[in-house]
């Protein structure tokens, strides 16, 4: 087993501690909130900045996926080896996704954060959640498989659909595989394309802290941090079961595979924080692709592991579903018996999948699961309408180092995660090259 070598042995020096991306991001977000607070006309008119730094995030995200995943599956050459990673990533997927519906289950059983509201749900308006009731009913399974399969080779890339991207990279890279040396040319021409699209990534990245400043003062603007008071039980209960899920479950996983999840969170500080300020995990998904490949992860693997997990692999998302449908439930006074909540389990489980891809799909797949079990009101929904913005932070940031932390198992489960690059990363010192480091097996 030999490692790639490289030549570039010196790291940029550390710059004054305001020039660091994290830092800006971070008093991006302080100055978003207090003027969201102290000013909520002036917050709120401000959307239109963090959806312009989203709409350019998502921009590149397309690109960005289709190079990965097609140079890395070209550059393997074995496509037995593309299967295995894809076979293995989504047995991952799989069973966090359950034990993370199943932590959400029994956490609301324990806390029953709904218990004491007494809602007569004939008071509820329904009319605040027909769009998601809506949108839930088209996310059939059939429906879904449908949706995977784009229009044209090409429509994928100018459409926010990343499960179609998927479909099309995945595709053109086994075909670009397969042809062998005649395929040199072209693979060569999608590595060199990839390198200025990443440097497209960097410079769209330099507008992070005004995105971050502009949705947050967005968020605090409109729904005002006095408007978490009512329902504050759950939001607490969310955020406190998602840390434990993060640090005890995901942190356990690490550990097994040698490294610290409290390291791998400090790696990802400023990418975590550009989630938390904008609420959306989409904006660090090119950074995540970067620095997992950077942290030792091959780029093949990192290609699969990550846009896929951006759709099937939302621990988050999981955990909301069952407690948010857990509290309505209680707050409804409406008792489910042990057999119809592992049916809530079952149908969580089918249409988060169904929906997955689908933009809001955390309240659009509550809204499925809760029309398959009609002893629980949809209208419901309406109750946490008002707090959801400030839950689906929690939900991204989770779904976030899930994923993180999915693509060095499977790396490692390959056994071709260069474990010399992802603790240099990790302390901090790892170079740009170090992603290349790769053991060959």
């Amino acid at each position: 087993m030999q490692h790639v070598s490289t030549d570039i042995q010196s790291h940029p020096r550390p710059g004054r501690w305001y020039s660091h991306l994290y830092v800006q991001v971070l008093i991006a977000i302080t100055a978003g909130v207090l003027l969201g607070h102290f000013y909520p006309t002036t917050g709120e008119s401000l959307k239109p900045i963090g959806d312009m730094f989203i709409k350019l995030v998502k921009m590149v995200i397309a690109p960005v996926i289709f190079l990965t995943i097609v140079t890395g599956i070209a550059g393997m050459r074995d496509l037995g080896s593309v299967g295995r990673v894809a076979a293995k990533a989504f047995a991952y997927f799989l069973f966090f996704s359950t034990l993370a519906l199943i932590v959400g289950l029994v956490v609301a059983n324990v806390v029953r954060p709904g218990e004491g509201f007494n809602i007569d749900p004939a008071t509820l308006d329904a009319s605040k959640v027909v769009q998601y009731s809506e949108k839930a009913h088209e996310t059939t399974l059939l429906g879904f498989l449908n949706a995977m399969i784009p229009d044209t080779l090409v429509s994928s890339l100018a459409q926010d659909n990343i499960l179609q991207v998927l479909v099309v990279a995945i595709l053109f890279g086994i075909s670009l595989a397969s042809i062998g040396d005649r395929g040199a040319p072209v693979l060569s021409l999608l590595e060199d394309i990839s390198v200025v699209i990443f440097k497209l990534v960097s410079i769209v990245m330099k507008l992070a802290p005004v995105g971050a400043f502009g949705a947050m003062a967005f968020t605090i603007g409109k729904y005002g941090v006095g408007s978490l008071a009512n329902l504050a039980q759950l939001v607490a209960t969310f955020y406190a079961t998602s840390i434990l899920f993060v640090l005890v479950v995901l942190g356990a996983v690490a550990r097994l595979c040698g490294f610290s999840i409290f390291k791998l969170i400090a790696y990802l500080k400023g990418e975590l924080l550009l989630v938390l300020g904008t609420s959306s995990s989409e904006s660090a998904l090119p950074a995540l692709i970067e620095k997992m490949e950077r942290a030792g992860c091959p780029k093949a693997v990192v290609g699969l592991v990550v846009p896929t997990g951006y759709s099937f692999n939302l621990d988050g998302t999981n955990i909301y579903m069952t407690l948010a449908a857990l509290f309505i439930a209680q707050a409804c006074n409406v008792d489910l018996t042990l057999g119809q909540q592992l049916l809530l389990l079952g149908v969580a489980m089918l249409s988060s999948k169904g929906a997955a891809g689908v933009t809001g799909a955390g309240f659009i797949t509550l809204a499925a699961t809760l029309s398959i079990v009609p002893s629980v009101p949809v209208a419901g929904m309406a109750l946490i309408l008002g707090v959801d913005r400030f839950m689906s932070e929690c939900r991204s940031l989770t779904n976030f180092v899930g994923n993180a932390v999915a693509t060095v198992v499977v790396s490692r489960w390959e056994g071709r995660l260069d474990r010399a690059a992802l603790a240099a990363a990790l302390d901090g010192r790892a170079s740009p090259a170090a992603a290349h480091a790769v053991p060959a097996e």
